[in-house]
């Protein structure tokens, strides 16, 4: 039985720390009668909505795809016809590498109001929680944001374009393609540009990896990281390199 009118709304869920949601997405969840979930949405966000809700988890991850995105459009449209309000909700921000957008054309056209609640992406905020600002004055001018890999598993183009620039790059979903990502840099930035490797940033068991181009690939815990991660790379990473150290001149002088 239908609980409420039929409508989608799109929210993001944070990079991962629950307390890294906006209010309005904790509204919007108060509201649902349907939540489909992925992979990155933490679980913790589910006892906002009411215990009546129909919680359902739709989860994507490379070779791991519990649903196609065929069926989870089908999904959205059959429980907002059937049960009235489905919340998709997603990790990070929809519109960010989520396909939040795709989700929201196919259930307008299907005659579905939609609505969209943004999330805190991970891709500024994860370096920014490891003490990494994705800009600087006088050290750079812009940062790209990039997915490292596409969906026939190629690398990117936009990293070619990326390399030649000085701006920080942001690259998500690029760890398997990590050996062609340093080796592309190299030879635009040179061996000692700095980068990080950060997995699953904003959460107590989040690992930060600071290395160059040239020394990353020797790092013994490179082995031990696994999705989902970030890689940075930037002169701003040696900022939290001068974090650390800030850090411990204030302790020692206390």
């Amino acid at each position: 039985m239908r609980n409420s009118q039929p409508r989608l709304s799109l929210v993001g869920a944070g990079p991962g720390d629950p307390d890294l949601i906006t209010l309005k997405a904790i509204k919007t969840l108060q509201s649902a009668d349907v939540i489909l979930y992925d992979a990155l949405a933490n679980i913790a966000l589910l006892d906002h909505a009411p215990s009546s809700t129909l919680k359902i988890y739709v989860g994507k991850r490379a070779g791991l795809h519990s649903q196609q995105q065929q069926e989870i459009n089908k999904m959205i449209v059959g429980y907002a016809q059937n049960m009235g309000h489905v919340v998709r909700l997603k990790g990070g921000d929809p519109y960010v590498f989520g396909r939040g957008h795709e989700e929201l054309e196919y259930a307008r056209s299907q005659g579905i109001p939609v609505s969209y609640v943004p999330g805190v992406s991970s891709a500024i905020a994860v370096a920014g929680i490891e003490g990494i600002p994705l800009t600087k004055r006088g050290v750079n001018e812009s940062f790209w944001v990039i997915t490292g890999t596409l969906k026939d598993g190629s690398l990117a183009k936009d990293l070619h374009l990326a390399a030649q620039s000085s701006a920080t790059i942001v690259i998500l979903m690029g760890l398997k393609k990590i050996k062609e990502i340093v080796a592309l840099f190299q030879k635009a930035r040179g061996i000692n540009e700095p980068m990080a490797i950060i997995q699953n940033g904003s959460l107590d068991c989040s690992t930060c990896l600071i290395s160059t181009l040239g020394g990353i690939m020797d790092e013994n815990e490179l082995g031990r990281l696994s999705a989902p991660a970030i890689i940075v790379i930037g002169k701003v990473v040696n900022e939290k390199k001068e974090t650390i150290y800030a850090s411990l001149k204030e302790n020692i002088s206390l």
